[in-house]
């Protein structure tokens, strides 16, 4: 049987401490089977769901034999999107929190290339990006992989999915051939076979289940005509009520159609596709994030990688054409032990759809009436935040501290009617309750934050 504790693990005290005060306390399966061959340097593939702890395993496997005072790129992690790079950056950000000045930098498309070059002229101990703006950077030489340990592709199916096979090839040519390399898949299609017998060193395989408890995600499938789509999501909300949900469409019209359809009903929603500025998907994300939004319409870009505490339901509004992707999507419900629900439409031309996931979880599905749902209509559908947008932010070197401080302090409200603050180079949002909001903007738009004077704004969903 395989041990659980981490203490089991030759980590340093430093690392077991920090594990601890963030509440780790028992390995997951991943973790407990992958963490040891990682930190014996063995190259590894594994394959495991969204949510069973991977990052945290790579993690903590790339941390252990960083030398700090060595500026170089020692670890690199690539990822299939933005999304998934800045949680990444942010969890092992988390797990350095004991270790001394170790700097963790995000290389990623949509956003300028000169900032970046900027930041990798005074070094990084790890780079975590996506495989197309690390090729850039690659070739016009502002970044030098000579110093590289350890290589770690995250989620490499979904970014061979997306045609990214030519940019890891030529990536990994530029890597050091003594390299550790670490692949983390959910499945495990030819082109992981390809890649592991082509720049890999005898790969130790994992497998661990890839497929959701019943009791943490309760799934139920509905038949629907399909003209009667956009209606059905409607009934679905108002039954269910989610105060936070996700939507997945299968394109990018279809989620411009059901945006449209949800706010002529006055339900605050937003969607999150690959046609969004860089600036608009990291303000959709974070005012979903912190509750100002009650459903995300998203298309499979945000299928993995978004990892938002206490999310309620997600609602597959056409089924995936793939049962993996399937699995993926409702995934995104019932993390960290909480409970989910994942509620799937299904017109006749998707049967085949419905079967296969069927097949792929080995249990009959659950088939509801959907005319059998009651529509609450006595409160409209409402996120319990809303999002105040300060003019200033990271370069502004403003901190979550003193927005805080300036709402609390001189605006007067208490600390417990603030959310989440998210701060941007040139942007702070932060959620405050949605009784409280027009409170928050007069006192903050007529005091000051950190001794200035700054333009605040509600940001309007609909």
């Amino acid at each position: 049987m395989t041990s659980t504790a981490f203490s089991t693990l030759s980590l340093s005290a430093a690392m077991q401490t920090n594990l601890k005060a963030l509440g780790y306390q028992a390995m997951t399966p991943i973790q407990a089977h992958s963490l040891p061959v990682i930190l014996r340097g063995q190259d590894l593939i594994a394959q495991a769901k969204t949510g069973s702890g991977k990052t945290a395993a790579f993690g903590i496997g790339l941390l252990e034999p960083l030398n700090p005072r060595h500026f170089g790129c020692q670890a690199l992690v690539l990822c299939p999107t933005r999304e998934l790079a800045d949680q990444v950056a942010k969890e092992v950000r988390r797990l350095a929190r004991a270790m001394n000045n170790i700097k963790v930098l995000t290389l990623c498309g949509g956003v300028p290339f000169g900032p970046q070059i900027g930041s990798l002229e005074h070094g990084a101990h790890v780079i975590v990006g996506t495989p197309g703006r690390v090729q850039e950077h690659l070739r016009k030489g502002s970044l030098k992989l000579d110093s590289l340990n350890q290589l770690i592709l995250d989620e490499a199916d979904r970014m061979l999915d997306m045609g990214f096979y030519d940019s890891i090839a030529e990536i990994i040519g530029q890597a050091p051939v003594s390299r550790q390399t670490l692949l983390f898949s959910a499945t495990y299609p030819r082109g992981i076979e390809q890649l592991a017998a082509t720049f890999m060193k005898s790969p130790q395989q994992i497998q661990v289940e890839s497929l959701h408890d019943e009791s943490q995600i309760e799934q139920r499938f509905y038949e629907i005509e399909p003209q009667l789509r956009m209606d059905a999501v409607l009934r679905l909300l108002g039954h269910f009520r989610p105060q936070s949900c996700i939507a997945f469409c299968h394109t990018r019209q279809q989620c411009q159609e059901l945006l449209e359809h949800l706010q002529m009903q006055g339900i605050h929603a937003q969607a999150l596709h690959g046609d969004l500025e860089q600036r608009d998907r990291d303000q959709v994300l974070a005012m979903f994030a912190n509750r100002s939004l009650s459903v995300l319409v998203a298309t499979d870009v945000a299928a993995r990688g978004l990892d938002i505490a206490g999310l309620e339901a997600v609602i597959n509004v056409e089924l995936a054409r793939d049962s993996q992707v399937h699995i993926h999507r409702i995934g995104r419900s019932g993390r960290a032990g909480e409970k989910g629900l994942a509620l799937s439409l299904v017109a006749p031309a998707e049967a085949c759809r419905a079967q296969a996931i069927e097949k792929l979880q080995q249990a009959p599905l659950n088939w509801l009436e959907l005319d059998s749902l009651k529509i609450h209509e006595s409160e409209p559908l409402l996120p319990p935040m809303t999002t105040l947008s300060i003019a200033a932010g990271r370069k502004d070197k403003l901190r979550p501290g003193d927005i805080l401080g300036a709402l609390t302090g001189e605006a007067g409200i208490a600390g417990s009617q603030v959310g989440k603050i998210s701060i941007f180079d040139f942007q702070a949002l932060v959620a405050v309750e949605r009784n409280i909001a027009r409170q928050a903007l007069k006192r903050l738009s007529e005091g000051k934050i950190k001794g200035r004077a700054l333009k605040v704004r509600i940001i309007q969903v609909m």
